[in-house]
């Protein structure tokens, strides 16, 4: 055993038993964060606004401090770009994250000082929990790849702006430096097919032992490396790989694929990073879901999303309530609201969990909150349409590259139904089956879809197969052919799905 990994054993364990006992008292924990986030908000314009200097506790928060997503925010960022300070946080934010929005275009979250330590440190505590539960230090000896963002980062205005990994990519410990794979100016290339490309050159004959990034891109990653290689599988070229480290998206779609990729099953930690921070982490590999990450600057609400479990409107105030930590429940749908360290009050994320403990909180991302289907009233989430997804893939044994999902609204002919466009890295053998099985399964999950379909007002799903490549494509087209974007699962219109097949 290396001096670094036995080092690496001894943090893990110290770090993770402390994040453990806060974890174990999780009201108390978000209670501290709340008067941190207070104390320092309220000297800045917003914090003067809604006098958040006199919030003590949750109630006050909620009357204090309305909801609002992006576009409610947005007078208040464009104040931060055009260079004005404490207006959302004290001073000026280090960066602004630069990403996607839906209906707001390009969104600029701030990145400061003390939320940078929040990203940073979450993902360090996340590998400590792997070591520290697993035993496994190994992989720190060897290289460590992570596929992001470029790092490279436009310093035209007031603040400089770039994508969270390119950010983020700018602050690796030191420590980390020497095993860190691809070399800053491979990173820095702009474009993803060149760069994928450049990165098989570089980590052709790497000791390779950490892969980190979006499954959909670290799968090109890998077809490009076995291609160039001839190698049958990824542990022919990398026989070390150990661990790998994705977020973003569900792996269970992609999982029979990768495997076939790597030559069987490594073990992984599941991450939940976002702009506006990052939430939660894999903890431990036996446990279902991820720890969230309740002591590094952000305080949660969650506003439940389930028409028989809402709990009304605020006292005094036309916004629906907000729960906190100490009132949430096993099983239910909740939108994520965030209170944080970068200057985010009452911010819906966007993003929907639901708790699988509570003691410690552990949650599930269950989908998106514009991002669904429910053209009738179904309300179909991603979490059930991945569940549906691999239910059949059990079923006809196949590999799946990518997909989402679309009503069709006017067919030519028949009833409407959802349309399932899957780009097949190996399509099943009998077609009609896997449709069947699929339906049936997401019929299961979702009893309002199951009325549509046996009341005659849709007809089941269909499946178009897609070509190899289709989706990349076609997320070039869109201007997302970076590391960081990420296939929408469900669309509730057709506009998501133009030029696919």
């Amino acid at each position: 055993m290396s001096v670094k990994s036995t080092i690496a054993k001894l943090l893990a364990r110290r770090e993770t038993d402390a994040v453990m006992r806060r974890a174990m008292d999780p009201v108390a924990t978000q209670q501290a964060v709340l008067n941190e986030l207070v104390r320092f908000g309220g000297d800045t314009a917003f914090g003067r606004e809604h006098r958040l200097y006199e919030v003590r506790d949750h109630a006050g928060l909620q009357h204090a401090v309305p909801l609002r997503d992006y576009e409610g925010f947005r007078p208040y960022i464009d104040r931060v770009r055009f260079g004005e300070d404490d207006v959302l946080w004290p001073g000026k934010p280090l960066y602004l994250c630069k990403t996607s929005g839906t209906t707001s275009g390009a969104k600029y979250i701030p990145i400061t000082k003390e939320s940078l330590r929040n990203h940073i440190g979450s993902a360090r505590r996340a590998l400590l929990a792997y070591i520290a539960h697993s035993g496994q230090a190994d992989f720190v000896n060897g290289k460590m790849i992570f596929l992001q963002g470029s790092p490279v980062l436009d310093t035209h205005g007031h603040i400089p702006i770039g994508r969270l990994s390119g950010i983020v990519a700018n602050h690796v410990p030191r420590y980390l430096l020497r095993n860190r794979m691809p070399s800053f100016r491979t990173n820095s290339i702009p474009d993803w097919e060149t760069k994928v490309e450049a990165i098989v050159t570089e980590t052709l004959r790497a000791d390779m032992r950490l892969i980190s990034g979006i499954p959909a891109w670290v799968q090109m990653y890998f077809e490009r490396l076995l291609a160039r290689t001839g190698n049958a599988n990824v542990k022919e070229v990398f026989p070390d790989f150990s661990l790998f480290v994705y977020g973003g998206v569900n792996y269970a779609p992609y999982r029979s694929r990768m495997e076939t990729l790597i030559g069987g099953s490594v073990p992984s930690v599941e991450l939940f990073p976002a702009s506006e921070g990052f939430i939660a982490y894999q903890d431990k590999s036996h446990e279902e879901g991820l720890l969230l990450v309740l002591d590094n600057g952000i305080y949660y609400g969650f506003l439940p999303i389930n028409a028989d479990r809402h709990p009304g409107l605020e006292p005094g105030s036309r916004q629906p309530r907000v729960l906190s930590i100490a009132e949430v429940v096993i099983g239910v749908q909740y939108a994520l609201v965030l209170y944080t360290n970068a200057g985010l009050w009452g911010y819906e994320i966007g993003d929907t969990i639901k708790f699988v403990s509570l003691s410690p909180p552990r949650i599930v991302v269950t989908g998106r909150t514009k991002h669904f289907t429910s053209a009738f009233g179904e309300h179909v989430i991603a979490e059930e349409v991945e569940g549906a997804l691999k239910d059949a893939m059990a079923d006809a044994p196949c590999e799946v590259a990518e997909f989402t999902v679309a009503p069709q609204l006017a067919p030519a002919e028949g009833l409407p139904y959802h349309e399932w466009f899957i780009e097949f890295a190996a399509a099943p053998n009998d077609r009609t089956r896997f449709e069947e099985v699929m339906d049936a399964a997401l019929q299961r999950r979702n009893p309002y879809y199951k009325d549509l379909i046996t009341g005659k007002v849709l007809r089941p799903l269909v499946v178009r197969s897609l070509p190899r490549g289709a989706f990349a494509g076609w997320m070039k087209a869109r201007g997302m052919n970076d590391a960081q974007s990420k296939v929408p699962r469900l669309a509730n219109d057709r506009k998501y799905v133009e030029g696919l097949g």
